[in-house]
């Protein structure tokens, strides 16, 4: 009788919970629509990008919702596949209706999605795009990644470039994958190598369904480089590493803009073969970038994490994708309401205090002050996650204002 009593009251208590919360939320939800790369070859980032803009969300509602009203999400797998992504979004905005969108992760997703959201004159923040709107020149296009204005794929590489002039590099080599990404990054590294002075002594793409890294790496060690800069995607970053390992690749500086290098799971199986490496980065745990909030967010995104076969640390892109979605819920409660006009001026006007830091945007969307990070890896020990959790091990060089330690130099010293 005793249990049977305290269950009718638990479910009493459990019914008056859920009438309460329904009267929270008596309003419409507020729907934010969105495709990700949930397969596919950026799955290993797209993944935990929805894990954490399911935290976001979630903190959201708890705290009361966007203008008191829930959020909830509208997405679609778009499987790392651009000829998937105008179809989705048009399905978001025609068929779901949803009130907001924001981008998929990455440039090749992003850009397809731009003539859709520029039709429909809607607010897109965008998550990790790479120089996407230097075509477009839309007003209502913020990017969270910070490249910045008002170059980013100069911005991009400018650290690279400035390591490499500091320590007497002459000459380097340039490669890339043929995408978008890869393009945009390798063209910045190439204006930044111009400038600086050094000698382009090779300057190649490769297919991207090249396997077997190591004809790109002899041909690379053919001409000497002093230094050699990589545009690629994660499958190709294991493929160039591992093949510069084999392979004793003979150069000072390694790296550059090589996507996957920031993924806990990759750094994991390559462990050793990083050292020396410096390559672009945008959050690590040193102590110049502990934003407030960011190791809260961090805490709750690694529970999640646990047992999903998705990066476990979550240092690379969750941060961001939770700061892109503060960035656009503040807006939409700043102006009161989902006028797209009224929020795009909103975002173009003000900073916003996010887990990655203070962000302000300038020409193009990109951001105001640009911060692509240069890290290098240094002593790096074989088969050892939690070693990545601390810091040490992806020191920041660049910019000299978030520096937390000193370049080991040349690569193959560090290697």
């Amino acid at each position: 009788m005793i249990s049977i009593v305290r269950s009718a009251a638990a479910l009493a208590a459990a019914l008056y919970l859920a009438a309460a919360s329904g009267a929270a939320f008596a309003q419409e939800p507020i729907r934010i629509g969105f495709s990700m790369a949930l397969t596919g070859g950026l799955a290993g980032a797209g993944k935990p990008a929805l894990i954490a803009m399911q935290i976001w969300r979630d903190d959201v509602n708890e705290a009361g919702g966007l203008l008191g009203r829930p959020v909830e999400f509208v997405y679609y797998d778009d499987q790392t596949n651009p000829a998937e992504v105008p179809g989705i979004y048009s399905k978001l905005i025609d068929v779901d209706g949803v009130d907001l969108v924001v981008s998929s992760y990455g440039t090749n997703l992003i850009a397809p999605a731009m003539p859709i959201i520029m039709r429909k004159q809607m607010v897109f923040m965008s998550l990790f795009g790479l120089d996407v709107n230097t075509q477009f020149g839309y007003d209502r296009y913020f990017q969270i990644m910070p490249a910045g204005a008002p170059d980013p794929k100069v911005n991009w590489s400018r650290g690279f470039i400035d390591i490499a002039v500091e320590n007497g590099v002459r000459t380097i080599a340039l490669v890339g994958a043929d995408a978008e990404f890869s393009r945009n990054a390798v063209a910045g590294a190439r204006a930044n190598a111009e400038a600086a002075g050094l000698e382009i002594v090779y300057d190649e793409s490769y297919k991207g369904t090249t396997t077997d890294f190591t004809p790109i790496i002899r041909a690379i060690q053919a001409t000497s480089p002093d230094a050699v800069f990589v545009g690629s995607y994660p499958p190709d970053t294991v493929g160039m590493v591992r093949a510069a390992s084999e392979l004793g690749l003979d150069t000072e500086l390694f790296g550059g803009g090589m996507v996957g290098a920031q993924y806990a799971t990759i750094q994991q199986s390559l462990g050793s073969m990083l050292n020396g490496i410096v390559n672009y980065d945008f959050w690590v745990p040193e102590p110049t970038l502990d934003f407030p909030g960011v190791e809260e967010f961090l805490a709750k995104y690694q529970e999640r994490a646990e047992g999903q076969g998705v990066d476990p640390l979550g240092h690379y892109l969750p941060p961001y994708a939770y700061a892109y979605l503060q960035v656009l819920g503040a807006a939409v409660e700043a102006v009161g309401g989902i006028d797209q006009e009224k929020i795009a001026a909103h975002i173009r006007d003000n900073t916003f205090e996010t887990v990655v830091g203070t962000v302000a945007f300038g020409e193009k969307g990109e951001w105001a002050t640009p911060r692509v990070l240069q890290v290098q890896f240094q002593n790096v020990a074989d088969n050892d996650l939690d070693q990545f959790r601390t810091a040490g091990k992806r020191v920041v060089i660049k910019p000299d204002e978030w520096r937390s330690g000193d370049l080991i130099f040349p690569y193959t010293e560090a290697r």
